[in-house]
């Protein structure tokens, strides 16, 4: 049965994206080689990704091209080669290599997908669908990279969540840039 990870950059309090949908503030620190290392590994990990639209749509106008190949050759080597599905009822078509448009329920669509028997596949970004498939009970582990910055206002990955989550922490990783990973089942 495969596994499902959902991974997220948040804040000290919290959330995901700023109040207009922003994640600039994530992509801070990275001059730190080992946490560099770090997502160029992370990139090569897994077998699928899975994303809603908004995060498709940011990706796609950038792992594909020209500048990321040149800024990160080893994660944007890994980001398109991966096979990636996104969940969207307004997308007519998804281009970038290797994705498979999805308009169904995700839920749905992920049960099916966990039979697999081998591989596992990550959620990047995409608040609403970790939302849906949390509630679901589908999602086997959060990967939370702890951005040392406070927001004051913006979204969870949460929101909507009706019934409350026990998680239990199986692993931290602190960086030099101030990052910290925490990982939960």
């Amino acid at each position: 049965m495969r596994k499902l990870v959902a991974f997220n950059n948040t804040t000290l309090d919290g959330y995901f994206t700023d109040a207009n949908g922003e994640i600039s503030w994530a992509h801070t620190g990275t001059d730190d080689a080992e946490y560099k290392q770090f997502i160029a590994d992370n990139a090569k990990g897994g077998d699928t990704l899975v994303l809603g639209r908004i995060t498709y749509e940011l990706m796609a106008s950038y792992w594909p091209t020209p500048p990321a190949s040149k800024n990160d050759p080893a994660v944007a080597e890994g980001m398109n080669k991966l096979t990636k599905i996104v969940f969207s009822r307004t997308l007519n078509e998804a281009s970038w290599n290797n994705t498979k448009l999805v308009k169904g329920d995700p839920a749905t669509e992920i049960r099916e997908l966990k039979q697999a028997p081998s591989g596992h596949m990550t959620i990047l970004g995409s608040g609403s669908i970790v939302s849906q498939l949390a509630q679901a009970g589908l999602i086997d582990e959060y990967q939370l990279m702890v951005n040392p910055v406070v927001l004051g206002e913006g979204r969870t990955m949460f929101e909507g969540i009706r019934e409350k989550l026990n998680l239990k922490l199986t692993n931290t990783r602190a960086f030099a840039n101030g990052k910290v990973l925490m990982s939960y089942a």
